[in-house]
């Protein structure tokens, strides 16, 4: 089985959890994430330099931070990825929309849209009720959770209004002009 990589829309100055790089070692370590992976059945990789100059390739995304002192220091790999990865291709976005944009996610987290990781070519894409995006989130306790579209609410002050959760209707068609 082989995995897909790809570089991000552009890199982050991220904090790496040592205990993921380093033999017996604590605290956090300055990194740029500038690359993902994907593997089905895994969490998504996360591919980073480190100030030394290492590439590590393949952190679970709960072993990053967006500071080197997180509000949030025992984020499990639940909090931080809902669903594993199921194809090895996908492309990598930013919606100009949405860039930059505060969210609200299902389970109580908040923060702000990064990218978004459209899966390609895989069994479950290709099926309607299926198919998911993953949105890449910083949240409000600078940590990162990717959760698919149907799992998160948008804030654009100009337009949208919380009304709490919609009841959104599942697609299940596949739209054909011919």
């Amino acid at each position: 089985m082989s995995s897909s990589s790809g570089s991000l829309p552009r890199h982050y100055y991220v904090w790496v959890d040592r205990s993921f790089i380093r033999e017996g070692a604590t605290g956090w370590e300055p990194a740029v994430w500038f690359g993902l992976h994907s593997h089905p059945g895994r969490a998504w990789g996360c591919h980073v330099m480190l100030e030394c100059g290492a590439f590590y390739r393949g952190l679970p995304p709960h072993a990053i931070a967006f500071t080197a002192d997180p509000a949030c220091t025992d984020w499990t790999l639940p909090q931080a990825q809902i669903w594993d990865c199921y194809g090895r291709d996908f492309s990598l976005l930013v919606y100009d929309y949405l860039d930059g944009l505060r969210v609200r996610v299902k389970s109580g987290e908040a923060g702000e849209y990064l990218f978004t990781a459209v899966p390609q070519g895989d069994a479950y894409t290709h099926e309607p009720s299926q198919g998911k995006e993953f949105m890449f989130i910083r949240t409000n306790r600078d940590r990162l959770t990717i959760v698919p579209t149907n799992d998160l609410l948008f804030e654009e002050r100009s337009f949208t209004v919380d009304q709490g959760w919609p009841s959104l209707k599942r697609s299940n068609e596949i739209w054909s002009c011919e």
